[in-house]
């Protein structure tokens, strides 16, 4: 690789570029004026503006980059990466607000410079995620995002339940991150190559595969799993998402999941592709069933998810499992294996990030206001807290996919790409297990509606700048519930280009 190649794949990765920038401003700041700790959120949030603009330019680019000997580039950089690193923006500017309001990260005003600082790194390692062909590149930007999150898992310091959380979390990450090194190690070894485009002209030679390849890339999904919260890989969740603050919670819940979907779907589709027939399904090679292996762990992923659910007490916890149930139902629309699997999971994915964020949002509002994360604190809340109630029953009718909310939509998609493969008998699970997820969802506005307080509570407003994040969470659940043309437009041109 020359300077001249280097030079030019530098504008590949201007998004990337800047939130390093970002990241070095914020350490700057926090040395040398200590006592301006106010200012790092609004430095965050201008890095950001300005990175979403490199960003938006992506979608018009099909490009590999960092090109060694003639082969395919380490990172591709596509509107399909682009659609996912915008998920991660959104997410990353709604927690920094969330962050502004949380009585959780005020009470640490101290050490904000090392918030923001890991935050970034994590945006910085899930951007390296979105866009990785190269399975070292892979291994290191997962790491990035999990010594990050390790870290923010544990941030606050402030109860017991906290450090436990980040133990857990990295325990945890730690066997997977060696299950999946392990995995790439073999691929290395059987093929001499890391970059996904070459492993797929090796695998294109008839004597190629066997059952240590098979292990070899069920172990790398072990570790992208673990990041998505798929079963069996999802045990760190409940726990994690309980003990850490509110704010990491929702940004793991949506960014981590988001930037971990496209690793896993840009990682299947690239080594694994051998065509793509005119209706937009995908002729892989036949070294792993991929098919049968992803709808066994979706079903797993999704059942487990919603069952477990049904017995917490924990709001935190029950939208821990309700998140594992959704990686599930993400899961179908990649075991769907065609172009229009992958516009559902887009769709998906851009609704998720603001019903789950509203839910988790107006649970660390709630919080502020009562100090308890528990349904059964929740009891009379819709007569002293009428706002917060209400907001947080649209955002999980949403979740359980009723109309006339977005959240019907995005299961309306994925339902259309599972009975358009024949996957009928599938496509009856997961209705089952949305009637599961109503119950346990139902159980919280029962306590808010129809349950009475113990004792007699004054009514509850919100300050200004909440009722205006709320708003800008509740809005479009609403909106796109009706009018999704746009969206789906998006999604599908998102995946027009895509480099692969």
């Amino acid at each position: 690789m020359d300077l001249q190649f280097l030079i030019n794949s530098l504008q590949y990765i201007k998004p990337e570029i800047a939130i390093t920038a970002v990241i070095v401003l914020i350490v700057l700041v926090d040395l040398i004026w200590q006592k301006k700790k106010a200012l790092l959120p609004w430095i965050s949030l201008v890095g950001l503006i300005v990175t979403a603009f490199y960003v938006i330019e992506q979608f018009g680019m099909n490009a590999s980059s960092f090109v060694a000997n003639g082969t395919m580039g380490m990172i591709t950089t596509d509107p399909f990466g682009a659609f996912f690193k915008i998920i991660v923006i959104l997410a990353s500017v709604i927690i920094i607000f969330f962050s502004l309001t949380s009585d959780e990260i005020k009470n640490v005003f101290e050490r904000h410079g090392e918030y923001y600082t890991l935050i970034l790194g994590m945006i910085l390692g899930m951007f390296f995620m979105i866009s990785a062909s190269d399975l070292i590149l892979i291994y290191i930007s997962l790491e990035l995002v999990s010594l990050s999150s390790y870290i923010l898992a544990g941030f606050t310091k402030q109860s017991l339940r906290n450090s436990e959380a980040s133990l857990k979390y990295v325990i945890y990450g730690g066997v997977s991150s060696g299950i999946m090194l392990f995995g790439i190690s073999i691929i290395y070894g059987m093929t001499g190559t890391t970059n996904l485009y070459m492993i797929n002209s090796f695998l294109q030679s008839p004597p190629f595969g066997g059952f240590v390849f098979w292990l070899a890339g069920i172990f790398i999904f072990a570790g992208i799993g673990f990041k998505i919260s798929a079963a069996p890989f999802h045990f760190w969740t409940p726990d994690v998402y309980e003990g850490a603050p509110i704010t990491i919670t929702a940004y793991l819940s949506i960014a981590s999941k988001a930037a971990g979907f496209a690793l896993l779907i840009r990682f299947i589709k690239v080594t694994f592709i051998e065509s793509v027939d005119v209706s937009g399904y995908w002729q892989l090679l036949n070294l792993i069933d991929w098919k049968s292996f992803l709808i066994l762990i979706s079903i797993l992923t999704m059942t487990l998810g919603n069952f477990a659910a049904l017995w917490q007490s924990n709001m935190k916890r029950l939208l821990a499992y309700s998140s594992i149930a959704h990686a599930g139902y993400l899961l179908l629309g990649l075991a769907v294996l065609s172009d229009q699997g992958l516009v559902a999971i887009l769709i998906y994915f851009a609704v998720y990030a603001f019903m789950n964020l509203g839910a988790f949002f107006v649970v660390m509002l709630i919080a502020n206001k009562i100090g308890s994360e528990e349904i059964e604190d929740y009891k009379g809340l819709g007569y002293t807290m009428p706002l917060l109630s209400f907001s947080i029953g649209v955002f999980l009718i949403s979740l359980t996919g009723i109309p006339p909310t977005a959240g019907f939509i995005a299961k309306l998609y994925l339902f259309i790409a599972l009975v358009d493969a024949n996957m009928i008998a599938v496509a009856v699970i997961a209705l089952l297990n949305t009637v599961v997820s109503l119950y346990y969802y139902i159980k919280v506005l029962k306590n808010m509606y129809l349950v009475r307080p113990e004792k007699e509570m004054p009514t509850i407003s919100v300050s200004p700048a909440a009722f205006a994040m709320l708003m800008v969470l509740l809005i479009p659940i609403l909106v796109f519930g009706v009018y999704f043309t746009p969206l789906v437009n998006f999604a599908k041109n998102s995946i027009a280009l895509m480099g692969f």
